[in-house]
């Protein structure tokens, strides 16, 4: 599986599904999830909620509203809203939204930078949680990844993981 490291918007990559680091709630309030229901309307939200509660380690997919995406993959990497988030519940979330995409079919899913924002952990350690639980999925459907941040720290934090 390749993966592609870009600066820029989750919104306009050119990918079949991103993934929005949800809580268990499905609740769409703020950073990623929040910018993801303003652009794509507030179905993508209630779609999620009704899905819930989504424990950690589970992903669901939902509609993608008006994006240009085939769904959005809801993988939390916390159970409450705003709450703190540890490296291991990053792990989970991205097997679980590699796992929901592989077994949709998709080939292309986008990733923002999972727990950076509202859930608190330092960048680096995302960095390295994402890239390796990346490298080590097995894929039957998948063959690329997109890493995908506005941040310039999130970005540079891929590539240092990418190179060692």
């Amino acid at each position: 599986m390749r993966i592609e490291i870009l600066k820029g918007s989750l919104l306009e990559v050119n990918a079949e599904v991103i993934v929005n680091p949800a809580n268990s709630r499905g609740y769409m309030g703020g950073g990623v999830a929040a910018v993801i229901k303003n652009y794509g309307g507030k179905e993508i939200e209630r779609e999620a909620i009704a899905k819930a509660p989504i424990p950690i380690g589970n992903a669901v997919l939902t509609t993608a509203g008006k994006l240009k995406f085939k769904g959005v993959i809801h993988s939390p990497t916390m159970e409450e809203p705003a709450m703190r988030t540890t490296e291991d519940k990053i792990r989970k979330a991205v097997r679980a939204a590699l796992k929901l995409a592989d077994e949709k079919g998709f080939q292309v899913i986008a990733f923002p930078g999972m727990g950076t924002g509202v859930g608190g952990l330092p960048k680096e350690t995302a960095a390295f949680a994402m890239i390796e639980e990346i490298n080590n999925f097995k894929s039957t459907s998948l063959r690329k990844v997109i890493l995908v941040d506005i941040d310039e720290d999130m970005i540079k934090e891929w590539k240092k993981v990418l190179k060692d």
